[in-house]
Protein backbone atom coordinates (compact mmCIF):
# COMPACT_ATOMS: atom_id res chain seq x y z
CA UNK A 1 0.00 0.00 0.00
CA UNK A 2 1.09 3.30 -0.90
CA UNK A 3 0.68 5.71 1.83
CA UNK A 4 1.99 9.53 2.60
CA UNK A 5 3.59 10.39 5.82
CA UNK A 6 2.70 13.45 7.63
CA UNK A 7 5.27 15.54 9.27
CA UNK A 8 5.09 14.19 13.08
CA UNK A 9 5.04 10.55 11.82
CA UNK A 10 8.30 11.58 10.36
CA UNK A 11 9.79 12.75 13.66
CA UNK A 12 8.11 10.33 16.18
CA UNK A 13 9.91 7.88 14.00
CA UNK A 14 13.24 9.55 14.19
CA UNK A 15 12.89 10.54 18.46
CA UNK A 16 10.09 9.20 19.83
CA UNK A 17 8.80 6.20 17.94
CA UNK A 18 6.76 5.60 21.43
CA UNK A 19 4.19 8.35 19.93
CA UNK A 20 3.34 6.09 17.50
CA UNK A 21 0.14 4.74 17.44
CA UNK A 22 0.19 0.70 17.08
CA UNK A 23 -1.39 1.03 13.40
CA UNK A 24 1.11 3.72 12.34
CA UNK A 25 3.75 1.42 13.70
CA UNK A 26 2.74 -1.58 11.79
CA UNK A 27 2.52 0.47 8.36
CA UNK A 28 6.11 1.70 8.53
CA UNK A 29 7.00 -1.70 9.24
CA UNK A 30 5.61 -3.38 6.64
CA UNK A 31 8.11 -3.48 3.77
CA UNK A 32 5.65 -4.32 1.63
CA UNK A 33 4.28 -0.23 1.81
CA UNK A 34 5.48 2.13 -0.27
CA UNK A 35 6.01 5.02 2.43
CA UNK A 36 6.27 8.39 0.96
CA UNK A 37 7.20 11.81 2.37
CA UNK A 38 6.23 15.17 1.27
CA UNK A 39 9.06 17.54 0.65
CA UNK A 40 7.02 20.07 2.36
CA UNK A 41 7.36 18.27 5.21
CA UNK A 42 10.78 18.54 5.04
CA UNK A 43 10.89 21.77 4.46
CA UNK A 44 8.34 22.22 7.62
CA UNK A 45 11.18 20.34 9.63
CA UNK A 46 14.13 23.06 8.32
CA UNK A 47 11.71 26.20 8.98
CA UNK A 48 10.43 25.02 12.63
CA UNK A 49 13.82 24.26 13.56
CA UNK A 50 14.97 27.61 12.40
CA UNK A 51 12.60 29.15 14.37
CA UNK A 52 13.17 27.29 17.91
CA UNK A 53 9.75 25.36 17.26
CA UNK A 54 11.59 22.16 16.61
CA UNK A 55 15.06 20.25 17.43
CA UNK A 56 15.63 17.88 15.19
CA UNK A 57 18.39 18.66 12.82
CA UNK A 58 18.83 17.76 9.16
CA UNK A 59 21.05 14.87 9.57
CA UNK A 60 18.60 13.44 12.27
CA UNK A 61 15.67 13.71 9.55
CA UNK A 62 17.57 12.19 6.57
CA UNK A 63 18.60 8.99 8.57
CA UNK A 64 15.07 8.56 9.30
CA UNK A 65 14.01 8.93 5.88
CA UNK A 66 16.94 6.65 4.65
CA UNK A 67 16.41 3.84 7.78
CA UNK A 68 12.83 3.75 6.78
CA UNK A 69 13.19 3.48 3.22
CA UNK A 70 11.23 6.60 2.40
CA UNK A 71 10.74 7.70 -0.81
CA UNK A 72 10.06 11.90 -1.04
CA UNK A 73 7.13 12.93 -2.63
CA UNK A 74 8.17 16.41 -4.82
CA UNK A 75 5.23 18.99 -4.09
CA UNK A 76 3.97 19.60 -7.60
CA UNK A 77 1.79 22.32 -10.04
CA UNK A 78 -0.71 19.64 -9.60
CA UNK A 79 -0.57 19.75 -5.81
CA UNK A 80 -0.64 23.17 -5.59
CA UNK A 81 -3.90 23.53 -7.80
CA UNK A 82 -5.74 21.03 -5.55
CA UNK A 83 -5.38 23.67 -2.77
CA UNK A 84 -8.02 26.28 -4.71
CA UNK A 85 -10.94 22.94 -3.89
CA UNK A 86 -9.49 22.55 -0.27
CA UNK A 87 -12.21 24.10 2.36
CA UNK A 88 -10.42 26.39 5.27
CA UNK A 89 -10.92 24.03 8.26
CA UNK A 90 -7.71 24.64 9.52
CA UNK A 91 -5.26 27.32 8.86
CA UNK A 92 -1.56 25.31 8.55
CA UNK A 93 0.43 26.16 5.54
CA UNK A 94 2.25 23.18 5.50
CA UNK A 95 -0.96 20.61 6.72
CA UNK A 96 -3.05 21.86 4.14
CA UNK A 97 -0.29 21.53 1.27
CA UNK A 98 0.11 17.96 2.79
CA UNK A 99 -3.62 17.30 2.57
CA UNK A 100 -3.75 18.35 -0.91
CA UNK A 101 -1.24 16.01 -2.07
CA UNK A 102 -3.01 13.03 -0.54
CA UNK A 103 -5.88 14.19 -2.21
CA UNK A 104 -3.76 14.50 -5.55
CA UNK A 105 -2.38 11.41 -5.41
CA UNK A 106 -5.31 9.89 -3.92
CA UNK A 107 -3.50 8.16 -1.42
CA UNK A 108 -4.00 7.87 2.78
CA UNK A 109 -2.32 9.65 5.11
CA UNK A 110 -0.87 8.28 8.17
CA UNK A 111 -1.72 10.99 10.59
CA UNK A 112 -2.57 11.28 14.65
CA UNK A 113 -3.41 15.30 13.45
CA UNK A 114 -7.13 15.27 14.07
CA UNK A 115 -8.17 18.20 11.93
CA UNK A 116 -7.32 16.16 8.77
CA UNK A 117 -10.79 14.44 8.93
CA UNK A 118 -12.73 17.27 8.20
CA UNK A 119 -11.28 16.98 4.75
CA UNK A 120 -13.79 14.93 2.50
CA UNK A 121 -12.27 12.14 0.69
CA UNK A 122 -9.37 12.15 2.58
CA UNK A 123 -8.49 8.76 4.00
CA UNK A 124 -6.47 8.73 7.40
CA UNK A 125 -4.39 6.06 9.37
CA UNK A 126 -3.31 6.68 12.51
Amino acid sequence: MRVLLDTAVLIFAAISPERLSNRATAILENEANVLELSAVSLSEIAIKTALGKLRISAAVARQAVEDLGIRVLPYTADHAFQLFDLPLHHGDPFDRQIIAQALSERIPIVTSEEKFSLYKGLKLIW
